[in-house]
């Protein structure tokens, strides 16, 4: 075979390649769209394997396109695009929504969750046993398929006096939300609440003498550079949820819905030493690069949990005032039956 006839040969195998590729595509029934309010990033690996995991386990028949950065709608949008059907699905941070999900945003109070894991496994059994949760995403038109666990917050400056409740009074803690506040003013820290981007600076400038976050964020945000010593872990909590619209899940037939089930619990198990591992990760690149973590005694974040108010009482009683005390007096007393060990 001359050389032209063996290019045009190439080219033919190349082009029918892509032709089946496209056409396979193509012929997905099901084209789903997920609005995520996060950049793309390697702390979300466990959604972007479930939206491949679903396109393989279906054989093509559903694809899920993940747009980032709020590219489908903001943070504070997402979750009434997905109910309302104009995009398919959904990372929702309940926070965003403190009128909507007043029972799945107790997830980041402080001082109520041990691990992350423990945050995890409180929230599939919420789901599974107390109504008023699944109740709120009826409310919105979405369905529940799994829950976000974040790593473990840490304190992180220049001195290495985070490791007491004495050494962090007086001392100006990056904060944010309306309780966490609370509970760093009670031991007499002074919260300043600014965003993650922000930071760096303050603690280069001296208008922050803490950060709060967790390691990940530390790495992506260099804040070890002017912050070298973290001490911790301090608080516990979850992140955001990934729901459906019920709108696109009717479409869904039966044993594609059983696929995303399955699957969704699949991920959910995932997601708990998949982070566990890029927080490790984290850590160690962390103090390659100079950083060092402290632990923050036992004894110490006893006294910081008996010196703060009890917040979980607290958003018990705000709810008595929207109506819903009896469901939060309940959602209260089963998290701390299952979180007192």
């Amino acid at each position: 075979m001359n050389k032209p006839m063996r290019m045009l040969v190439q080219a033919a195998v190349v082009l029918t390649t892509l032709t089946a590729a496209a056409s396979a595509h193509a012929e997905a029934e099901f084209k789903l769209r997920w609005g995520h309010y996060l950049g793309n990033s390697k702390f979300l690996v466990p959604e972007q394997n479930f939206a491949k995991a679903i396109e393989e386990r279906t054989k093509g028949r559903v694809t899920i396109e993940i747009t980032y950065s709020g590219g489908l709608g903001k943070g504070n949008e997402l979750l009434p695009l997905a109910g309302r059907g104009a995009i398919d699905m959904a990372s929702v941070v309940p926070g965003y929504y403190a009128d909507q999900l007043r029972f799945w945003k107790a997830f980041q109070i402080p001082f109520v969750f041990n691990s992350s894991k423990q945050a995890i496994e409180v929230s599939i059994a919420s789901y599974k046993d107390l109504p008023m949760f699944k109740a709120e995403l009826d409310k919105m038109n979405v369905r529940f398929l799994f829950h976000q666990p974040l790593g473990e917050y840490y304190l992180t400056g220049p001195s290495p006096d985070c490791d007491t409740v004495e050494g962090l009074k007086g001392k100006k803690v990056r904060s944010f939300g309306a309780d966490i506040p609370k509970v760093q003013s009670a031991i007499g820290a002074v919260p300043v609440t600014i965003g993650v981007g922000d930071i760096y600076e303050g603690l280069q400038r001296g208008s922050l003498d803490y950060s709060f976050i967790n390691p990940g964020n530390i790495l992506a945000t260099k804040i070890y550079e002017p912050g070298k010593y973290s001490c911790g872990p301090i608080m516990s909590i979850a992140g955001h949820l990934i729901v459906i619209g019920n709108r696109s899940w009717d479409k869904l037939p039966k044993d594609i819905q059983e696929i995303f089930l399955d699957q969704a619990a699949k991920s959910q198990a995932e997601y708990i030493p998949f982070l566990d591992k890029v927080e490790s990760e984290a850590k160690a690149e962390i103090e390659s690069k100079g950083g060092i973590f402290k632990p923050f005694p036992a004894a110490e974040m006893a006294k910081w949990r008996a010196a703060a108010p009890d917040v979980l009482a607290g958003w018990v009683e705000d709810m008595k005032g929207k109506g819903q005390g009896d469901e939060a007096a309940m959602v209260a007393k089963r998290w701390r039956e299952m979180t007192a060990n």
